[in-house]
C-alpha cells in the first residue's frame, strides 16, 4: 500500500434508516481521513451517528451512499462474506459490556476470535496467553469473569480483541461501566497498544479525560462531522 493512501477513508458516506416520511437519515455524508497508528476519539450526543458511523467502520453494517475504503479497498462494494472476512482479519472490537462469555475462562474468551479462523489448539492457546500477558493478566487465564474485576473484564476484551493482530482497534465507550481509577488504566494500555504496537485506535467516548488520551477528537452533530482537531492535551 503506498504511503499516500490512508488506512480508512471516507467519502459523502450517508446512511439512511425507514423509508419515506419514515426515513431517518443517520449520516449526512461525512469525509474521514485516518492513517495507520493514529488514536482517534469520536465525541457526540446522544444521536449524533457517532455509533452509525461505527458500525459502518466496523463492516456491521452498509452505508446508503459514498465510499468507505480500506486500504484503498472499496469496502462498500464487497458483499456481506468479503466484509466479514475483512473484519475478521483487520479489525478487533472493545465494547462497553465487555461480551465475555461468562462460564468461560479468559483464555477460552481470548481465543474464540482464533477458534473462528480454525486454528490449531496448541497455536490458539499459545497466541491467546500471549495477548492476555500483553495487557497484564499474565496468571489470571483459568479465571471466569465472575472471578475478575471490571477492570479485569475489560483487559480480557481488549486481549480478544487484538489476539488477531489487528489492523484497528475500534473501542465502543470502552471505559463507560470502569470507574475512574480503572478507566484511566484501560487508556493506558489503550495508549500503550497504539504507541508500542502500532495499532490504530478509533474510540467512541462521552468523556472528555477519554478523549484526552488520543491524537485527534472528532466531534458529530445531527449525523454531519461538525469538527475535527488535533488533540494539543494529549495525557499519554
Amino acid at each position: 500500500m503506498s504511503a499516500d493512501v490512508p488506512l480508512i477513508e471516507l467519502r459523502g458516506l450517508t446512511k439512511t434508516y425507514g423509508h419515506g416520511n419514515a426515513a431517518l437519515q443517520a449520516l449526512s455524508g461525512i469525509d474521514l481521513r485516518i492513517d495507520a497508528g493514529e488514536f482517534v476519539a469520536v465525541m457526540g450526543p446522544s444521536g449524533s451517528g457517532k455509533s452509525t458511523a461505527m458500525n459502518l467502520l466496523g463492516c456491521l453494517d452498509t452505508p446508503t451512499s459514498g465510499v468507505y475504503l480500506f486500504q484503498g479497498i472499496h469496502v462498500e462494494r464487497l458483499d456481506r462474506n468479503r466484509r466479514a472476512l475483512l473484519r475478521r482479519a483487520c479489525l478487533g472490537f472493545v465494547f462497553q459490556g465487555f461480551n465475555l462469555l461468562a462460564r468461560t475462562t479468559a483464555q477460552d474468551n481470548v481465543e474464540l476470535p482464533l477458534l473462528y479462523r480454525g486454528e490449531p489448539a496448541a497455536a490458539r492457546h499459545r497466541t491467546a496467553l500471549a495477548a492476555l500477558a500483553r495487557v497484564g493478566l499474565d496468571g489470571w487465564a483459568t479465571h471466569t469473569p465472575a472471578e475478575l474485576s471490571g477492570g479485569q473484564q475489560q483487559r480480557v476484551a481488549i486481549a480478544r480483541a487484538i489476539v488477531t493482530n489487528p489492523l484497528v482497534l475500534l473501542a465502543d465507550e470502552p471505559t463507560g461501566n470502569l470507574d475512574s481509577k480503572r478507566s484511566h488504566e484501560i487508556m493506558h494500555l489503550l495508549s500503550d497498544l497504539n504507541r508500542e504496537q502500532g495499532i490504530t485506535v478509533v474510540m467512541v467516548t462521552h468523556e472528555p479525560d477519554m478523549a484526552a488520551y488520543s491524537h485527534r477528537i472528532v466531534h458529530f452533530v445531527d449525523g454531519r462531522i461538525d469538527s475535527d482537531v488535533p488533540n494539543l492535551e494529549t495525557a499519554c
